[in-house]
């Protein structure tokens, strides 16, 4: 199985493929943090999140997407932007009639950590011990996608 696993967001999107085969470990083939200027138009930004996903789906043919179900904040400025690049992320996966499946926080820390309410800096510790990262990664984004699919590999028990 071939996993595409996003950390959804407006400004910054993490990205991950993460390849699982049989009961071995899961091996990550591609993360980034995909980022859009503030300074351009926001549908040209939903645009620009919608041609990323097509680009990582044509160049790695995930089976998969498996992404953190969006919460509430207080924050309602971001709140909005976030939900319409979900639904641009979700309707491209329904293009390509990719099943999706979604984690809430809560459920993606304790995956990862064992503990459902771990800060950051304990996931981006976990996420070397877990899965081989042959990069450097400087993005919370691009380790939030990763601990998402790892997330899916562990529920789902692919």
């Amino acid at each position: 199985m071939i996993l595409l696993s996003i950390d959804p967001g407006f400004e910054r999107l993490g990205l991950a493929i993460i390849e699982k085969e049989g009961r071995g470990k899961e091996t990550l083939l591609y993360s980034e943090c995909f980022k859009t200027s503030a300074k351009l138009p926001h549908q040209e930004r939903l645009r620009l999140i919608g041609n990323k996903i097509e680009d990582v789906i044509k160049e790695y043919s995930p089976t998969e997407l498996a992404a953190e179900k969006l919460f509430l904040t207080s924050n309602q400025k971001t709140v909005i932007p976030v939900a319409e690049a979900r639904g641009v992320i979700l309707y491209i996966a329904g293009l390509h009639n990719m099943p999706v499946f979604e984690y809430s926080p809560p459920q993606i820390k304790v995956a990862v950590t064992g503990y459902g309410r771990s800060d950051k800096a304990q996931i981006m510790s976990m996420i070397p011990r877990l899965i081989s990262v042959t990069k450097v990664i400087k993005s919370d984004d691009e380790f939030d996608a990763i601990a998402i699919g790892l997330t899916h590999c562990a529920i789902q028990r692919v």
